[in-house]
């Protein structure tokens, strides 16, 4: 059951409309990294947590989500309320109203589409999708999407935050910023009471392969770090040519029946290429300037 309390979770106060500036607040009402794509990745990852404890503070911070959603959309809402008016009621003469509404950044859609309202779309217009719920229902591993998402998030903060000049926008932004600092926290601290939380999942990783660093884009640049280097990390050179790690021809193999390999057979003599001729094609008989060489219906290059 849901109660909803018609208080803003935090008092939000617009100095004035500007349509722009709404245009840019919706990646944070409808975007990848928002606060819908939030509410709804951590609601669906508590519904299905047999922890309690875990289950409990998934809700928790999902529902708190969503408040920080009516924030965003609240804001919206009243940095077009003026053109949304004088659109519905077309109180300007059509030239005056043209240049309200088309102020870039995708304000003229916002106005025209949605009526200045908030629209679940990001800031360039893209529609909001489920594809942006990258939860895979385990704890481990959707803990630590959790952390990523909520630091993504607290940039987009950020980068809003330096474009806002209304100063009653910029505190309510700074509120949210701040709180997707604190759920990152809470989601580190429920990662790191869970024993064994690394490697993610049940399946230990093949000891052979877990400590080696294989340096394979060598040349300028190279670098040695804690990431590399120390009695955690094996670093291994790959050599130019150089065989699968694994040993072997690192050809791909596969057993088949009789029957099958008979078929495949007989795919691969039907469709093999002839290197013995030098057919003329397409490009070759409508070839104009530019083409570069072609081949003649003499066989000439």
């Amino acid at each position: 059951m849901f109660m909803h309390n018609k208080n803003l979770m935090y008092t939000v106060r617009v100095s004035e409309p500007d349509p722009k500036l709404a245009a840019l607040m919706l990646e944070q009402f409808g975007g990848p990294q928002g606060e819908l794509a939030a509410a709804m990745r951590y609601f669906t990852q508590g519904i299905a947590d047999e922890d309690p404890g875990r289950k409990d503070m998934l809700i928790d911070i999902a529902t708190e989500e969503l408040s920080h959603l009516e924030v965003i959309g609240s804001i919206v809402a009243m940095l077009t309320k003026g053109v949304k008016g004088k659109l519905a009621e077309a109180a300007e003469e059509t030239t005056d109203l043209l240049a309200n509404i088309t102020q870039g950044n995708g304000s003229h859609t916002l106005s025209l589409l949605y009526g200045g309202g908030p629209a679940l779309t990001n800031s360039a217009g893209q529609l909001w999708n489920a594809g942006y719920i990258d939860s895979i229902g385990e704890p481990t591993a959707d803990l630590r999407s959790n952390i990523a998402a909520e630091a993504r998030a607290k940039i987009i903060y950020e980068r809003l935050i330096n474009v806002t000049p209304d100063p009653g926008v910029k505190e309510a932004l700074g509120f949210l910023m701040t709180r997707e600092v604190a759920h990152q926290k809470m989601f580190e601290k429920a990662l790191y009471s869970i024993d064994n939380n690394f490697p993610p999942g049940k399946m230990p990783g093949m000891p052979q392969y877990t400590d080696k660093y294989y340096n394979m884009s060598q040349g300028d640049g190279d670098a040695r770090g804690p990431w590399n280097q120390g009695e955690q990390w094996e670093f291994v050179d790959v050599a130019f040519g150089q065989g699968p790690v694994s040993g072997g021809e690192g050809k791909p193999t596969v057993r088949l029946a009789a029957e099958e390999l008979a078929a495949v057979e007989q795919t691969a003599a039907r469709t093999k290429s002839r290197t013995d001729v030098n057919p003329v094609t397409g490009a070759d008989l409508g070839a104009g300037p530019g083409a570069g060489k072609t081949t003649t219906t003499a066989g000439k290059v």
